[in-house]
């Protein structure tokens, strides 16, 4: 059920004295279909197949993020700042999935940072034209560097800041994989023990829909063919499933 914006303002006001559980949930359930808008504004559609559905993962998660840290007192309408966190969460993943050459990665990274800033000064996200003037660029190029964002992948070959106005290749700063922590060894079967105990006191369809996604590999379509359910039935239970674990490990 859509609640209407005088509602949903009443649900920031209720949830921010509150912390209300279930107000979180509502107040994430309502904004589903504003990760679909974004990822339909991004030009990634259900035309490209299973992918989509990881991508629509990705921005579901980061639509979770922007609840997390909204904060209403700053004036900001919420849909704002989320479509924010949503897309970053969605370039992200595809910037680990792709390839660009350095030249496109770096204009990329202009414009990435130009909305940053933009968004820090305004409070909002900014338009091509209005990005263009910000960065002093033509908007060809803007548009460019946000399409060059959304494919490209973090290469080791580049530069990171250090905090010492120095940079350094990527791979100078990855450590041995291949030599064990014994401090991270313990903290990681720590979080697997917390995180199983959070799953098993989900009900019993939310954990089926973990398990068919995470480790079934199933898209939430398939997932709703083999509970009998439809897609966005499956979507809603997979957030409420992220949602009660992630209040559980923090109670715990």
């Amino acid at each position: 059920m859509v609640i209407t914006q005088v509602e949903e303002q009443d649900l920031w006001v209720e949830f921010a004295a509150s912390g209300s559980k279930d107000l979180r949930e509502k107040l994430v359930l309502n904004a589903v279909p504003l990760v679909y808008y974004i990822l339909g504004r991004m030009g990634i559609t259900r035309e490209i197949g299973v992918e989509y559905e990881d991508m629509a993962h990705q921005g579901l998660l980061g639509l979770i993020d922007a609840v997390d840290r909204y904060n209403s007192q700053l004036g900001t309408r919420f849909s704002t700042y989320a479509s924010l966190r949503i897309r970053g969460k969605v370039l992200d993943y595809l910037r680990s999935s792709d390839w660009m050459s350095r030249s496109a990665r770096h204009r990329s990274r202009i414009v990435q940072r130009g909305v940053s800033k933009f968004w820090l000064e305004h409070h909002r996200e900014p338009s091509d034209q209005e990005l263009a003037v910000f960065l002093d660029m033509e908007v060809g190029d803007v548009q460019k560097g946000m399409l060059d964002a959304s494919r490209v992948m973090l290469s080791l070959d580049v530069d990171v800041p250090t905090g010492a106005d120095e940079e350094v290749s990527l791979y100078e700063t990855q450590k041995d994989e291949s030599q064990v922590d014994p401090a991270e060894q313990c903290f990681e079967s720590d979080q697997k023990a917390r995180l199983a105990s959070a799953i098993r006191q989900l009900p019993e369809r939310e954990q089926m829909v973990l398990s068919l996604y995470y480790f079934e590999e199933l898209t939430l379509k398939e997932i709703g063919k083999v509970l009998d359910i439809s897609e966005s039935r499956v979507c809603q239970l997979h957030t409420r499933a992220i949602l009660n674990i992630k209040v559980l490990l923090v109670n715990e």
